[in-house]
């Protein structure tokens, strides 16, 4: 095995060419060499063990961890000669792309499949369809933190505490107490009742044999039955009658790892576990009837039954759930609702007017799922002649937007006026105020937000002590904010990054903090010009789109690494990249498309298959 990753590992640098090793070296030697030699090597990293081409695959571990310190600038060390930062990046490419070229020399294969539980969302959103209930049951539970590729249904993440085993208890009871009221519920789960020829245990059988598999997403056994039987004739010998008890064992049910996790088999996906992937993936919730009879069929496996039922998917209501939760994530505009909410003195149109909040949240939510419903280019985020409006919406832009007199407060699909500068996400308020201060706008954030939310570049983290932006002092001339950044600008250590973020921030600044156009700032006009990295000249909104377009295979490609450590719920690693390569060349040759997207993803090895458990040496 080593052998042939060793091979691998060869190929690949001679491939890609050996002097692009051979620079990692002098780089290595030069700016590490003092600190990582011999056997008091500081940290345990030894510049010996990463000294010829097989170590790239043999300790790829050490060579990532090396890439990213130095990328960040966390190594050398303060005090000792330091590359600039063209060098570091230079450097954490060329290794990036060498151990990419070995973990894609055998082709694309499988990644790790770990158990996870559902998250609050999903959790809520199962309970509601399983028990046929409208009730918002997980808001009693932990909020759950972003893992893997930023996302909270990452497994990384999904942990059981004892916090949430105590919550489970809570909710459950909560939830069948609810559905043990409503008749559209008890209708669903008491499918038998007790009667002539007709024993207790018989009828709980029966309800038992018809909730479980909902339940647990899969065909039950004797053995997974037998449990919640025994639930329930403990309930009657304790004097319960038959309603109480069979809701009794239900709520077993609903504690069990079987429901609270997403388990599949160990050696395959088979299709009861590709059902719940791609309902989980694309609702957020359980797979309905059709899904499990394709399942149960063998159906589900044959790639083009795969992309008609997720066409359907894509357009059931319930595909709201995905385009909500990615879109909020991935834009991190969930943040509007925490630290980055807009001060309330300074915005009070913004704090008060609950409609246009509302409004401003869900304009990127609808408009990615309108892009996958109607099948239109993702190229859209980026600019587009449409987006989504209300009567509060064209009020807050300023001008009128063409939505229909009857539904003027409902989020609709319109088209945009020539030169709004509203086309794509950079013209929506929620991204414009979740990328600035509180208080006031901000180049560098709204530059970062770009290089990292939509090209997925994001640059190092800024160096310790960076003194605050300069306010205006009391009786003195008012300062816009690109004139208080120039001190930064000119300071050799911020220079470099500054230099890739403020251009993309500065053609924003006609933009106020909550989304609104203006034209002055600081009692000045708006200078919304700046060169960009590559030497590209913009100025304004239109011309900083044209550019990322220009770049617009970043894009798709960060979009797709996105959505697919989404649709994995997990980090996706560099065997993962194959993966996202072939994803965005099939993207590429069908325009662009939305749903073609999310259909390679679903018929994507990781997505279909898992990877296999390493086999045990017997001693």
């Amino acid at each position: 095995m080593i052998r042939s990753l060793a091979l691998a590992a060869l190929s690949a640098v001679y491939a890609m060419g050996a002097p692009e090793f051979e620079a990692t070296q002098k780089f290595l030697v030069t700016y590490c060499k003092n600190c990582h030699s011999g056997k008091s090597a500081v940290g345990g990293f030894r510049l010996e063990k990463v000294s010829d081409p097989e170590s790239l695959a043999t300790d790829s571990h050490a060579w990532t961890r090396a890439a990213l310190r130095v990328r960040n600038g966390e190594m050398p060390p303060k005090g000792l000669p330091a590359p600039e930062l063209k060098a570091r990046e230079e450097f954490a490419a060329s290794v990036h792309q060498s151990l990419r070229s070995i973990a894609c020399a055998s082709g694309i294969t499988a990644g790790p499949s770990p158990l996870r539980r559902l998250n609050r969302d999903e959790y809520t959103a199962t309970i509601q369809d399983l028990l046929d209930i409208h009730l918002d049951i997980g808001h009693a539970l932990p909020i759950d933190g972003a893992g893997g590729e930023g996302f909270d249904n990452a497994a990384e993440t999904l942990f059981l505490s004892p916090l949430h085993s105590e919550k489970y208890m809570e909710t459950a009871k909560l939830a069948m107490d609810f559905a043990a009221k409503e008749h559209k519920s008890r209708t669903r789960i008491l499918v038998a009742q007790p009667g002539p020829g007709v024993t207790p245990d018989q009828a709980a059988r029966k309800i038992l044999a018809a909730f479980l598999p909902r339940a647990f997403r899969r065909p039950v056994a004797e053995t997974d039955l037998l449990p919640y039987l025994d639930l329930f004739r403990a309930a009657r010998k304790a004097g319960q009658d038959f309603e109480p008890a069979i809701f009794f064992a239900l709520r077993g049910a609903l504690v069990s790892p079987l429901f609270l996790f997403r388990t599949e088999p160990a050696e395959m996906v088979d299709g009861y576990a590709l059902a719940a992937r791609l309902s989980y993936f694309l609702w957020g919730s359980q797979p309905d009837e059709l899904l499990t009879d394709l399942a149960a069929s063998g159906k589900l496996q044959d790639p083009e039954v795969l992309r008609q039922i997720t066409r359907r998917m894509l357009k059931n209501d319930r595909s709201w759930n995905m385009a909500r939760r990615f879109t909020d994530q991935w834009l991190h505009i969930r943040d509007l609702t925490g630290d980055k909410a807009p001060d309330a003195k300074l915005f009070p149109t913004y704090s008060t007017d609950e409609e246009l909040r509302g409004d401003i949240r869900i304009q990127p939510q609808q408009f990615f799922r309108e892009l996958l419903v109607r099948n239109m280019s993702v190229l859209n985020l980026i600019d587009s002649k449409y987006t989504i409006g209300t009567s509060n919406l064209s009020k807050h832009f300023g001008f009128k937007l063409a939505v229909r007199a009857n539904q003027a407060k409902q989020p609709q699909w319109v088209e945009l006026p020539e030169n709004t500068n509203r086309g794509g996400l950079l013209g929506m308020p929620a991204v414009l105020a979740v990328s600035s201060y509180p208080y006031r706008t901000s180049p560098v954030l709204r530059g970062t937000w770009i290089l990292d939310s939509l090209l997925g570049t994001p640059p190092p983290p800024p160096p310790p002590n960076v003194p605050a932006l300069e306010e205006t002092a009391a009786g003195a001339a008012p300062k816009s904010v690109r004139e208080r950044l120039e001190k930064h600008r000119t300071n050799p250590v911020c220079a470099g990054c500054h230099s890739r973020m403020d251009p993309l921030g500065f053609a924003l600044e006609n933009y106020d903090s909550i989304g609104r156009w203006r034209d002055v700032d600081g009692g000045k006009p708006i200078d919304n010009s700046g060169e960009m990295a590559d030497g590209t000249k913009i100025q304004g909104p239109a011309q900083l789109k044209a550019a990322l377009m220009v770049h617009k295979e970043l894009f798709v490609r960060n979009l797709t690494k996105k959505l697919l450590g989404y649709a994995l719920g997990r980090g996706l690693t560099l065997r993962d990249s194959c993966t996202v390569d072939a994803i965005v060349a099939e993207v590429k040759i069908k325009d662009y498309s939305a749903q073609a997207l999310v259909e390679s993803i679903v018929l994507s090895t990781p997505f279909r298959q898992k990877e296999r458990p390493k086999e045990k040496k017997i001693l």
